[in-house]
Protein backbone atom coordinates (compact mmCIF):
# COMPACT_ATOMS: atom_id res chain seq x y z
CA UNK A 1 0.00 0.00 0.00
CA UNK A 2 1.14 3.52 -0.31
CA UNK A 3 1.17 6.35 2.13
CA UNK A 4 -1.76 7.75 2.20
CA UNK A 5 -3.50 4.06 2.24
CA UNK A 6 -1.17 3.11 5.09
CA UNK A 7 -1.90 6.18 7.07
CA UNK A 8 -5.87 5.62 6.50
CA UNK A 9 -5.20 1.86 7.70
CA UNK A 10 -3.76 3.22 10.65
CA UNK A 11 -6.46 5.87 11.86
CA UNK A 12 -9.09 3.60 11.03
CA UNK A 13 -8.54 1.05 13.24
CA UNK A 14 -9.70 3.73 16.33
CA UNK A 15 -12.54 2.29 15.67
CA UNK A 16 -11.82 -0.80 17.80
CA UNK A 17 -11.46 1.47 20.81
CA UNK A 18 -8.58 1.31 23.33
CA UNK A 19 -7.93 -1.92 25.02
CA UNK A 20 -5.86 -1.86 28.49
CA UNK A 21 -3.14 -5.21 28.50
CA UNK A 22 -0.58 -5.45 26.41
CA UNK A 23 -1.33 -9.45 25.00
CA UNK A 24 -2.26 -7.63 21.90
CA UNK A 25 1.09 -5.36 20.98
CA UNK A 26 2.87 -8.89 22.34
CA UNK A 27 1.27 -10.72 19.50
CA UNK A 28 1.86 -8.52 16.95
CA UNK A 29 5.25 -8.00 17.81
CA UNK A 30 5.77 -11.93 17.75
CA UNK A 31 4.17 -12.45 14.24
CA UNK A 32 6.82 -9.79 13.41
CA UNK A 33 9.82 -11.48 14.80
CA UNK A 34 9.78 -8.95 17.81
CA UNK A 35 12.32 -7.15 16.73
CA UNK A 36 11.86 -4.85 19.98
CA UNK A 37 14.40 -7.57 21.62
CA UNK A 38 17.25 -6.40 19.29
CA UNK A 39 16.94 -3.04 20.39
CA UNK A 40 18.67 -0.99 23.60
CA UNK A 41 16.10 1.04 25.17
CA UNK A 42 16.13 3.80 26.94
CA UNK A 43 12.37 3.92 28.05
CA UNK A 44 10.57 7.47 29.39
CA UNK A 45 7.08 8.01 31.02
CA UNK A 46 5.67 11.05 32.97
CA UNK A 47 2.88 13.53 32.60
CA UNK A 48 4.97 16.36 30.89
CA UNK A 49 8.84 16.63 29.75
CA UNK A 50 9.16 13.16 28.57
CA UNK A 51 9.28 14.24 25.03
CA UNK A 52 11.60 17.02 25.63
CA UNK A 53 13.85 14.19 28.03
CA UNK A 54 14.10 12.08 24.60
CA UNK A 55 14.79 14.78 22.00
CA UNK A 56 17.78 15.94 24.41
CA UNK A 57 18.66 12.07 24.83
CA UNK A 58 18.84 11.76 21.20
CA UNK A 59 20.32 14.60 20.34
CA UNK A 60 23.28 13.91 22.53
CA UNK A 61 23.76 10.44 21.41
CA UNK A 62 23.67 11.23 17.71
CA UNK A 63 26.30 13.99 18.12
CA UNK A 64 28.39 11.29 19.54
CA UNK A 65 28.26 9.08 16.81
CA UNK A 66 25.76 6.67 17.45
CA UNK A 67 22.63 5.79 15.69
CA UNK A 68 19.28 6.68 17.42
CA UNK A 69 16.00 5.91 16.67
CA UNK A 70 13.39 8.89 18.58
CA UNK A 71 9.90 7.39 19.20
CA UNK A 72 7.39 10.11 20.23
CA UNK A 73 3.80 11.21 20.08
CA UNK A 74 1.56 13.01 19.13
CA UNK A 75 2.98 14.76 15.56
CA UNK A 76 2.93 18.04 14.88
CA UNK A 77 2.70 18.41 11.50
CA UNK A 78 3.36 15.26 9.71
CA UNK A 79 2.60 11.37 10.82
CA UNK A 80 6.58 10.80 9.85
CA UNK A 81 7.46 12.37 12.88
CA UNK A 82 6.52 10.31 15.61
CA UNK A 83 9.33 7.91 14.22
CA UNK A 84 13.05 9.32 13.52
CA UNK A 85 16.36 7.69 13.44
CA UNK A 86 19.18 10.48 13.73
CA UNK A 87 16.91 13.36 13.41
CA UNK A 88 15.02 12.06 10.03
CA UNK A 89 11.37 11.33 9.56
CA UNK A 90 10.38 7.47 8.94
CA UNK A 91 10.52 7.95 5.08
CA UNK A 92 6.70 7.71 3.27
CA UNK A 93 7.30 4.77 1.11
CA UNK A 94 8.66 2.76 4.46
CA UNK A 95 5.80 3.43 5.95
CA UNK A 96 3.61 1.84 3.53
CA UNK A 97 5.94 -0.93 2.90
CA UNK A 98 5.73 -2.02 6.79
CA UNK A 99 2.16 -1.11 7.40
CA UNK A 100 1.32 -3.61 4.46
CA UNK A 101 2.99 -6.13 6.08
CA UNK A 102 1.27 -5.51 9.52
CA UNK A 103 -2.00 -5.92 8.10
CA UNK A 104 -0.89 -8.97 7.04
CA UNK A 105 -0.17 -9.87 10.92
CA UNK A 106 -2.98 -8.75 12.48
CA UNK A 107 -5.63 -10.80 9.45
CA UNK A 108 -3.25 -14.19 11.21
CA UNK A 109 -3.72 -12.71 14.81
CA UNK A 110 -7.24 -12.26 14.12
CA UNK A 111 -8.18 -14.76 12.83
CA UNK A 112 -6.16 -16.80 15.78
CA UNK A 113 -8.94 -14.93 18.03
CA UNK A 114 -6.90 -12.03 19.43
CA UNK A 115 -8.76 -8.83 18.98
CA UNK A 116 -7.94 -5.59 16.30
CA UNK A 117 -5.04 -3.82 17.56
CA UNK A 118 -5.10 -0.40 18.43
CA UNK A 119 -4.15 2.70 16.28
CA UNK A 120 -1.28 2.96 18.99
CA UNK A 121 -0.39 -0.56 19.48
CA UNK A 122 0.07 -0.52 15.47
CA UNK A 123 2.41 2.64 15.63
CA UNK A 124 4.65 1.31 18.15
CA UNK A 125 5.23 -2.24 16.21
CA UNK A 126 5.65 -0.21 12.95
CA UNK A 127 8.66 2.14 15.05
CA UNK A 128 10.33 -1.52 16.62
CA UNK A 129 10.19 -3.18 13.63
CA UNK A 130 11.76 0.38 11.43
CA UNK A 131 14.54 0.79 14.51
CA UNK A 132 15.62 -3.05 14.24
CA UNK A 133 15.43 -2.89 10.30
CA UNK A 134 17.79 -0.22 10.77
CA UNK A 135 19.99 -1.31 12.88
CA UNK A 136 19.93 1.45 16.01
CA UNK A 137 22.30 1.73 18.33
CA UNK A 138 19.75 3.02 20.97
CA UNK A 139 15.68 4.03 20.81
CA UNK A 140 14.80 7.16 23.30
CA UNK A 141 11.36 5.44 23.68
CA UNK A 142 8.28 8.16 24.74
CA UNK A 143 5.66 6.31 26.62
CA UNK A 144 2.13 7.09 24.97
CA UNK A 145 -0.42 7.31 28.17
CA UNK A 146 0.62 5.89 31.45
CA UNK A 147 3.07 3.72 31.51
CA UNK A 148 1.64 -0.14 32.98
CA UNK A 149 -0.59 -0.59 29.56
CA UNK A 150 1.54 1.30 27.51
CA UNK A 151 1.99 -0.55 24.30
CA UNK A 152 5.67 0.96 24.85
CA UNK A 153 5.76 -1.32 27.22
CA UNK A 154 6.23 -4.76 25.87
CA UNK A 155 9.96 -3.82 26.56
CA UNK A 156 11.19 -6.91 28.52
CA UNK A 157 14.25 -5.08 29.79
CA UNK A 158 15.92 -1.40 28.65
CA UNK A 159 18.91 -0.15 29.52
CA UNK A 160 17.26 2.45 31.97
CA UNK A 161 14.15 3.83 32.39
CA UNK A 162 13.49 7.45 33.41
CA UNK A 163 10.09 9.11 34.70
CA UNK A 164 9.98 12.80 34.33
CA UNK A 165 7.27 14.92 35.96
CA UNK A 166 4.01 13.63 37.40
CA UNK A 167 1.04 15.34 37.84
CA UNK A 168 -2.84 15.45 37.17
CA UNK A 169 -3.32 14.76 33.79
CA UNK A 170 -6.11 11.56 31.53
CA UNK A 171 -7.39 11.18 34.98
CA UNK A 172 -10.03 9.33 34.03
CA UNK A 173 -8.03 6.84 32.54
CA UNK A 174 -4.69 7.10 35.24
CA UNK A 175 -6.88 7.73 38.35
CA UNK A 176 -7.80 11.12 40.07
CA UNK A 177 -4.74 11.51 42.27
CA UNK A 178 -0.85 11.83 42.07
CA UNK A 179 -0.54 8.46 43.77
CA UNK A 180 -2.31 6.60 41.21
CA UNK A 181 -0.86 8.67 38.27
CA UNK A 182 2.43 7.48 39.61
CA UNK A 183 1.54 4.40 40.17
CA UNK A 184 0.97 4.07 36.01
CA UNK A 185 3.91 6.05 35.03
CA UNK A 186 6.17 3.37 37.32
CA UNK A 187 4.79 0.72 35.51
CA UNK A 188 7.76 1.16 32.96
CA UNK A 189 10.08 -0.15 36.13
CA UNK A 190 11.53 -2.94 35.20
CA UNK A 191 13.24 -5.39 37.60
CA UNK A 192 17.42 -4.92 38.09
CA UNK A 193 17.18 -1.84 35.74
CA UNK A 194 17.89 1.65 37.16
CA UNK A 195 15.36 4.58 36.76
CA UNK A 196 16.32 7.76 36.88
CA UNK A 197 13.36 10.14 38.11
CA UNK A 198 12.83 14.21 38.51
CA UNK A 199 12.11 14.92 41.83
CA UNK A 200 8.53 14.58 42.65
CA UNK A 201 5.76 15.40 44.97
CA UNK A 202 5.79 13.03 47.75
CA UNK A 203 2.78 11.42 47.05
CA UNK A 204 4.26 10.45 43.30
CA UNK A 205 7.77 9.87 44.84
CA UNK A 206 6.69 7.46 47.79
CA UNK A 207 4.85 5.28 45.26
CA UNK A 208 8.02 5.53 42.77
CA UNK A 209 10.40 4.63 45.47
CA UNK A 210 8.25 1.86 46.59
CA UNK A 211 8.09 0.43 43.00
CA UNK A 212 11.69 0.83 42.66
CA UNK A 213 12.39 -1.22 45.76
CA UNK A 214 10.05 -4.27 44.96
CA UNK A 215 11.62 -4.22 41.66
CA UNK A 216 15.28 -4.07 42.66
CA UNK A 217 15.08 -1.17 40.59
CA UNK A 218 18.63 1.32 42.06
CA UNK A 219 16.33 5.02 42.34
CA UNK A 220 18.61 8.01 40.96
CA UNK A 221 16.84 11.23 41.51
CA UNK A 222 18.23 13.74 39.64
CA UNK A 223 20.10 16.59 41.71
CA UNK A 224 18.06 20.25 40.86
CA UNK A 225 18.97 22.14 43.92
CA UNK A 226 22.37 23.04 42.46
CA UNK A 227 21.00 24.66 38.95
CA UNK A 228 22.60 27.53 38.44
CA UNK A 229 20.57 29.78 35.48
CA UNK A 230 23.33 32.09 34.20
CA UNK A 231 21.31 33.94 31.34
CA UNK A 232 17.51 33.11 29.80
CA UNK A 233 15.57 34.85 26.96
CA UNK A 234 13.51 33.71 24.38
CA UNK A 235 16.50 32.47 22.24
CA UNK A 236 18.40 30.68 24.63
CA UNK A 237 19.33 29.44 28.12
CA UNK A 238 22.83 29.23 29.65
CA UNK A 239 23.47 27.63 33.05
CA UNK A 240 25.38 25.56 35.52
CA UNK A 241 24.07 21.92 36.83
CA UNK A 242 25.83 18.80 38.97
CA UNK A 243 25.59 15.86 37.67
CA UNK A 244 26.13 12.49 40.14
CA UNK A 245 28.85 15.08 41.61
CA UNK A 246 30.40 16.38 38.70
CA UNK A 247 30.01 20.37 37.82
CA UNK A 248 29.57 21.19 34.81
CA UNK A 249 29.67 24.63 33.91
CA UNK A 250 27.92 26.85 31.19
CA UNK A 251 25.35 24.71 29.19
CA UNK A 252 23.36 26.02 26.28
CA UNK A 253 19.54 24.86 25.47
CA UNK A 254 17.53 26.40 22.64
CA UNK A 255 14.52 24.77 24.67
CA UNK A 256 12.78 27.80 26.55
CA UNK A 257 11.72 27.71 30.54
CA UNK A 258 12.73 26.63 33.31
CA UNK A 259 11.14 23.19 33.03
CA UNK A 260 13.35 22.35 29.94
CA UNK A 261 16.89 23.30 32.04
CA UNK A 262 15.17 20.50 34.46
CA UNK A 263 14.35 17.97 31.59
CA UNK A 264 17.98 18.19 30.55
CA UNK A 265 18.90 17.21 33.53
CA UNK A 266 17.49 14.14 33.35
CA UNK A 267 18.50 13.44 30.22
CA UNK A 268 22.26 14.51 31.41
CA UNK A 269 21.59 11.54 34.22
CA UNK A 270 20.37 8.92 31.42
CA UNK A 271 23.85 9.74 29.56
CA UNK A 272 25.98 9.67 32.24
CA UNK A 273 24.81 6.16 33.46
CA UNK A 274 25.46 5.07 30.00
CA UNK A 275 28.89 6.11 30.19
CA UNK A 276 28.88 4.39 33.63
CA UNK A 277 27.51 0.88 32.58
CA UNK A 278 30.59 1.30 29.75
CA UNK A 279 28.46 0.85 26.80
CA UNK A 280 28.62 4.86 25.89
CA UNK A 281 31.77 6.90 25.85
CA UNK A 282 30.08 10.28 25.47
CA UNK A 283 32.23 13.26 26.15
CA UNK A 284 31.47 16.65 27.63
CA UNK A 285 32.03 18.39 24.12
CA UNK A 286 29.38 15.89 22.44
CA UNK A 287 27.25 16.90 25.78
CA UNK A 288 27.22 20.44 24.49
CA UNK A 289 26.82 19.73 21.41
CA UNK A 290 24.03 17.39 21.87
CA UNK A 291 21.74 20.04 24.28
CA UNK A 292 22.71 23.25 22.09
CA UNK A 293 21.27 21.07 19.07
CA UNK A 294 18.00 19.55 20.72
CA UNK A 295 15.02 20.92 18.99
CA UNK A 296 11.73 20.38 19.91
CA UNK A 297 9.00 22.17 18.21
CA UNK A 298 5.76 23.13 19.77
CA UNK A 299 7.08 23.65 23.23
CA UNK A 300 7.42 27.76 23.98
CA UNK A 301 8.75 27.73 20.20
CA UNK A 302 9.44 31.51 18.49
CA UNK A 303 8.15 30.46 14.93
CA UNK A 304 7.70 34.14 13.75
CA UNK A 305 8.92 38.15 14.39
CA UNK A 306 7.30 41.56 14.29
CA UNK A 307 4.99 40.48 15.86
CA UNK A 308 6.46 37.79 17.63
CA UNK A 309 4.46 34.57 17.55
CA UNK A 310 4.98 31.35 19.71
CA UNK A 311 3.02 27.94 19.79
CA UNK A 312 3.10 25.84 22.92
CA UNK A 313 1.36 22.73 23.47
CA UNK A 314 0.29 23.81 27.23
CA UNK A 315 -2.95 21.80 28.11
CA UNK A 316 -2.84 20.88 31.41
CA UNK A 317 -2.19 22.41 34.70
CA UNK A 318 1.72 21.69 34.98
CA UNK A 319 2.30 22.72 31.42
CA UNK A 320 -0.15 26.26 32.24
CA UNK A 321 1.97 26.86 34.97
CA UNK A 322 5.49 26.37 32.80
CA UNK A 323 3.79 28.33 30.34
CA UNK A 324 2.63 31.22 32.48
CA UNK A 325 6.01 31.67 34.31
CA UNK A 326 7.71 32.19 30.77
CA UNK A 327 5.38 34.66 29.84
CA UNK A 328 6.01 36.28 33.22
CA UNK A 329 9.65 36.09 32.69
CA UNK A 330 9.96 36.89 28.87
CA UNK A 331 6.96 39.27 28.11
CA UNK A 332 5.72 40.73 31.63
CA UNK A 333 5.04 44.62 29.58
CA UNK A 334 4.30 43.61 26.15
CA UNK A 335 0.62 43.15 24.64
CA UNK A 336 0.02 39.66 24.91
CA UNK A 337 -2.57 37.82 22.89
CA UNK A 338 -3.80 34.22 23.35
CA UNK A 339 -5.13 31.68 20.66
CA UNK A 340 -6.70 28.88 22.27
CA UNK A 341 -7.91 25.68 21.56
CA UNK A 342 -8.56 22.72 23.89
CA UNK A 343 -10.04 19.32 24.32
CA UNK A 344 -12.99 18.86 26.06
CA UNK A 345 -11.77 16.13 28.87
CA UNK A 346 -8.41 18.10 29.77
CA UNK A 347 -8.35 20.17 33.18
CA UNK A 348 -10.00 23.48 31.21
CA UNK A 349 -10.60 25.59 34.25
CA UNK A 350 -7.12 25.19 35.47
CA UNK A 351 -5.46 26.04 32.61
CA UNK A 352 -7.64 29.19 31.88
CA UNK A 353 -6.92 30.38 35.60
CA UNK A 354 -3.55 29.90 34.88
CA UNK A 355 -3.39 31.76 31.18
CA UNK A 356 -6.01 33.79 30.80
CA UNK A 357 -4.60 36.51 33.23
CA UNK A 358 -1.70 36.92 31.53
CA UNK A 359 -3.39 38.25 28.57
CA UNK A 360 -4.73 41.35 26.54
CA UNK A 361 -7.11 39.33 24.24
CA UNK A 362 -8.11 35.89 23.85
CA UNK A 363 -9.20 34.22 20.65
CA UNK A 364 -10.73 30.68 21.00
CA UNK A 365 -10.83 28.09 18.16
CA UNK A 366 -11.48 24.92 17.69
CA UNK A 367 -8.56 22.35 17.50
CA UNK A 368 -9.23 19.53 14.56
CA UNK A 369 -10.06 16.44 16.72
CA UNK A 370 -12.81 14.93 17.70
CA UNK A 371 -12.46 15.46 21.61
CA UNK A 372 -12.15 19.41 20.75
CA UNK A 373 -14.27 21.84 23.14
CA UNK A 374 -16.24 24.24 20.94
CA UNK A 375 -15.02 27.37 20.85
CA UNK A 376 -17.98 29.30 21.61
CA UNK A 377 -18.15 27.04 24.75
CA UNK A 378 -14.82 27.58 25.34
CA UNK A 379 -14.88 31.52 25.09
CA UNK A 380 -18.50 31.52 27.27
CA UNK A 381 -16.04 29.52 29.67
CA UNK A 382 -13.85 32.65 29.39
CA UNK A 383 -16.55 34.76 29.67
CA UNK A 384 -15.64 35.10 34.06
CA UNK A 385 -12.51 36.82 33.41
CA UNK A 386 -12.90 40.39 32.91
CA UNK A 387 -11.23 40.02 29.79
CA UNK A 388 -11.65 40.36 25.61
CA UNK A 389 -12.61 37.31 23.99
CA UNK A 390 -13.58 36.76 20.07
CA UNK A 391 -14.53 33.10 18.68
CA UNK A 392 -13.35 31.82 15.52
CA UNK A 393 -14.03 27.98 15.37
CA UNK A 394 -11.32 27.72 12.13
CA UNK A 395 -8.15 28.00 13.27
CA UNK A 396 -6.73 29.55 9.96
CA UNK A 397 -9.24 32.67 10.82
CA UNK A 398 -7.93 32.70 14.58
CA UNK A 399 -4.59 33.04 13.74
CA UNK A 400 -5.31 35.70 10.38
CA UNK A 401 -7.52 37.36 13.45
CA UNK A 402 -4.55 37.49 15.71
CA UNK A 403 -1.92 38.64 13.37
CA UNK A 404 -4.37 41.75 12.03
CA UNK A 405 -5.51 43.27 15.83
CA UNK A 406 -1.58 43.14 16.83
CA UNK A 407 1.32 45.26 16.33
CA UNK A 408 4.86 44.70 15.29
CA UNK A 409 5.57 44.81 19.32
CA UNK A 410 2.69 42.61 20.56
CA UNK A 411 3.57 38.90 21.46
CA UNK A 412 0.93 36.20 20.15
CA UNK A 413 0.87 32.87 21.70
CA UNK A 414 -1.22 29.75 20.93
CA UNK A 415 -1.49 27.13 23.52
CA UNK A 416 -3.88 24.51 24.90
CA UNK A 417 -3.37 21.22 22.73
CA UNK A 418 -0.94 19.63 20.46
CA UNK A 419 -3.53 19.06 18.02
CA UNK A 420 -3.87 22.46 16.95
CA UNK A 421 -0.93 24.07 17.59
CA UNK A 422 0.49 22.26 14.72
CA UNK A 423 -1.94 23.31 12.64
CA UNK A 424 -0.72 27.26 13.74
CA UNK A 425 3.23 26.34 12.95
CA UNK A 426 1.77 25.21 9.42
CA UNK A 427 0.07 28.40 8.48
CA UNK A 428 2.55 30.58 9.99
CA UNK A 429 5.81 28.97 8.57
CA UNK A 430 4.06 28.55 5.14
CA UNK A 431 2.71 32.29 5.20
Amino acid sequence: MNYNEALQFIHESHKFGMRLGLDNIKKLLELLGNPQNNLKIIHVAGTNGKGSTCSFISSILKESGYKVGLYTSPFLETFTERIRVNGENIREEEVGEIVSLIKEKIEIMVSEGYSYPTEFEIVTAMAFYYYNQEKVDFVALEVGLGGRYDATNVIDKPVVSAITSISLDHTSILGDTLGKIAFEKGGIIKEDCPTIVYPQQEEASEVIKNICDEKKSKYIECDFKNIEIKSSNINSQIYNCNINGKELIDLEIKLIGDHQIKNSIVALNVIEYLNDIKITNISEENIRKGLLETKWPGRIEKISENPMFIIDGAHNEEGAKSLANSIDKYFENKNKILVIGMLEDKDIESVLDLLIPKFNNVITTTPDNPRAIDANKLKEKIGRYNIEVTCKPNIKEAVDYALKISNKDDVIISAGSLYMIGNVRSIIVNK
